[in-house]
């Protein structure tokens, strides 16, 4: 079976040790970003990899599947639609999308690349900066079960796990509603141990009780102590990211009637504290932005 040549937009925290990876498992790689020092600084690293240019309108038959790893379903359908991407790639190429989009956006951008003779899979990630350096992200993939196979060999160079959720649209679905679990442990996670330091119970004391009870979560365990108490807020996860994902989540809910009143409480906090925190705040700086601290900051913005 042949390797497949492809193409990777998007070098930025998450995609440039993702794109590493695949043209450290030789693939045939092209690549694009929309800040030409990233593309760059690839290309001197990986002199294999070649410059995919978006300026340009040639024809890419070469190209048998294009990753983009994007912020939004917003740069996404430019990239692709507005800027002409998705119209220089050949008949039956294989276009991922494992940026965090918006899953019913995302059903739409696939009938209308069908319309071209493309394919689309959305695939995006949990694992964070970390797990792409190592290769051990999870990644929700939402398509065919004939795309996915396609896929799974290139998949499986960036993801420890890959698991076929649905069809197109329900990996970005089920990657935007576990980030609404994840961010909601985080928020009340935080509240208790404020709320414990407040009574006199040292932080660490409360942690240790809520991982020895049923309270324990992967909040607890992995960041509080980790990335809270320690004071390095570098999970390599974004606050404002975590907050996007979480809108995508609840307007998911909202579209298609489901009741979310703690979900609804948990988007409005996430946008309220990213409304002013700086914009490469990791998210595990909840734990100093709802405490006092991120009450004074508040009044001082306000």
């Amino acid at each position: 079976m042949s390797v497949p040549a492809i193409g990777f937009v998007g070098l930025g925290r998450m995609g440039t040790p993702m794109a590493t990876r695949l043209a450290a498992a030789g693939y045939a790689l092209q690549v694009a970003d929309a800040v030409p020092a990233a593309v760059a600084a690839f290309l001197v690293a990986q002199p294999g990899a070649a410059l995919l240019d978006l300026s340009e309108q040639d024809p890419l038959d070469e190209l048998d599947i294009l990753i983009v790893m994007l912020p939004d379903s917003n740069i996404v359908e430019a990239v692709l639609e507005e800027g002409g991407l998705a119209g220089r790639l050949r008949r039956g190429a294989l276009v991922i999308d494992m940026s965090s989009s918006e899953p019913l956006r995302t059903t739409a951008l696939a009938q209308r690349l069908g319309g071209l003779g493309l394919r689309l899979i959305d695939a995006p990630v949990s694992g964070g900066v970390r797990g792409a350096i190592a290769g051990t992200l999870s990644t929700m993939v939402g398509g065919a079960g004939a795309d996915l196979d396609e896929a799974r060999p290139v998949l499986e160079h960036l993801a420890a796990t890959v698991i076929h959720v649905g069809e197109v649209g329900s990996g970005h679905a089920a990657k935007a509603l576990n980030n609404l679990v994840s961010a909601t442990t985080v928020s009340v996670t935080v509240e208790a141990l404020q709320t414990a330091a407040r009574f006199g119970i040292d932080p660490a004391m409360m942690t240790e009780v809520l991982n020895s009870s049923s309270g324990r979560t992967n909040t607890s365990e992995r960041k509080v102590a980790a990335f809270m108490l320690s004071g390095t807020f570098d999970s390599g996860f974004t606050l404002p990211l975590m907050s996007k994902d979480v809108s995508i989540a609840v307007d998911l809910a909202h579209r298609i009637g489901t009741p979310g009143d703690v979900s609804d409480a948990v988007a409005q906090q996430w946008r309220g504290i990213a409304s002013f925190a700086a914009r490469d705040a990791d998210h595990t700086e909840m734990y100093r932005l709802i405490g006092a601290s991120g009450s004074e900051e508040r009044s001082a913005r306000s």
